[in-house]
């Protein structure tokens, strides 16, 4: 399937599918040589720009980057299926052994620090460390991967794939230090008397966005956040373990991004009996993937679209036992394009729930933005980039949820390698 995929490549002469890339991979070269048979030098050429190619295989929006700049969209034909191919190269390299460690540049003898350890972190350390630089990774939680491993279930992305990446830039040097929260454990100033000349904060968007309607705080309702970090990472699904959870029955997920369908379809394998999307728009409005609503509904998730929950009512123990839909329809275009919903008059309904997972964006965890005395911030306490991702502060760099809010896996790590490529020649100049 690979091979005849790869086929269906026209070798265009300016290649449209690498603008749409954060990462700039040379797509042509790696389907090429998937076309010849060559699967181990794909591989290669994708770990030339990513640090994480079996990542991307499997959650980057390429429907919205490279396939949808392919030439063959423009004759009316389907896309080549570039992400596919992606997942493939990187999956048959690791699985016959063919995975080989890019060339490192001679050691600079220069500490840089890393805080955080998702996408751009990873991304950044991965190119650091092929400049030949001393490269120390912080992460606050006891296992690396930053929402690459609590934010993204097993089933999309199994840990075991990010751990391969993972060992990747151990084998390239790169050191990792977990429970090790930035802004607490350690501060900014005390990475800078150790000797780190650049530092890059890539801590992410760990703050979870409520609704702040009657009843959100009764027991059984979480965050997105909260629900696929407990399950994720904290086997909070094993009655056994140190942090169970109680595993819903009737499980009403509030929100229409990956996030909620990554969280609906946890709640149906861990056994709920009734797993429902509860979404203020229309589907066409939905941020979450095509495929990621296409997966949901095979699966027998239940879409309630143009629905708005204006209350939860909880039983005579404080635990949530209903919540109460407004019904919606569609106004005028908001700021972003999107037709505004605006509720019916007197349209409301009530519905049994026993759990609750309110998924409606994240915003920048504030610890870093806010120990640092002197750094600009923007809206949300992101930290203010240039366009080189540099900070007011000069040594300090940054990218990725915390200088976007929330956003896609694919552009965190385009922030990393953009802010490596900045650090090295900041550092160089020195």
């Amino acid at each position: 399937m690979a091979l005849t995929e790869a086929q269906r490549c026209l070798d265009c002469p300016n290649p449209t599918c690498m603008e749409g890339c954060p990462v700039s991979i040379n797509i042509p070269s790696f389907i090429k040589n998937i076309e010849r048979g060559e699967f181990g030098k794909a591989a290669k050429v994708l770990k030339m720009t990513s640090s994480l190619p079996a990542v991307c295989g499997r959650v980057c929006p390429q429907e919205k980057q490279c396939e949808s700049k392919c030439m063959h969209l423009k004759m009316g034909k389907k896309a080549v299926a570039i992400g596919s191919l992606e997942r493939f190269a990187a999956d048959y390299a690791r699985e016959h052994g063919e995975l080989s460690a890019p060339v490192i540049a001679p050691a600079k003898g220069i500490k840089v620090a890393v805080v955080g350890s998702g996408p751009a972190g990873l991304s950044f350390a991965g190119d650091m460390a092929k400049m030949g630089y001393d490269v120390t990774v912080f992460e606050a939680l006891h296992e690396i991967g930053g929402v690459l491993k609590y934010g993204i279930p097993e089933f999309r992305l199994p840990n075991a794939i990010v751990d391969v990446e993972i060992n990747t830039l151990e084998q390239m040097g790169v050191k990792f230090v977990k429970d090790c929260v930035i802004g607490k454990t350690l501060s900014i100033a005390d990475l800078e008397a150790d000797g780190f000349k650049g530092i890059f904060v890539a801590s992410g968007a760990g703050l979870p966005n409520f609704m702040n309607i009657p009843g959100e705080n009764s027991i059984n309702i979480m965050s997105s956040n909260e629900y696929l970090t407990r399950v994720n990472l904290m086997d909070a699904s094993n009655p056994e373990s140190d942090t169970p959870m109680r595993i819903g029955k009737r499980v009403a997920v509030v929100g229409g991004g990956n996030t909620a369908m990554d969280s609906v379809r946890t709640a149906l394998r861990l056994g709920a009996e009734k797993a429902m999307i509860i979404y203020r728009r229309s589907e066409a409005e939905m941020p979450a993937r095509l495929e990621e609503v296409k997966h949901a509904k095979e699966e027998g998730v239940e879409f309630l679209t143009l629905h708005n929950p204006i209350e939860y009512i909880a039983d005579e123990n404080g635990c949530v036992k209903q919540i109460v839909l407004q019904k919606m329809e569609l106004g005028e275009p908001d700021a972003s394009g999107r037709r505004s919903p605006v509720p019916i008059e007197g349209a409301i309904e009530t519905i049994d729930i026993d759990t609750a997972v309110v998924s409606v964006g994240v915003s920048p965890n504030p610890l870093v933005p806010t120990s640092v005395e002197g750094l600009e911030l923007g809206r949300k306490n992101t930290i203010a980039v240039n366009e080189k991702m540099q900070s007011s502060i000069p040594t300090i760099f940054a990218g990725g949820d915390i200088v976007r809010g929330g956003a896609t896996v694919i552009l965190a790590m385009g922030d990393g390698r953009k802010a490596a490529a900045s650090m090295d020649e900041m550092l160089s100049a020195k």
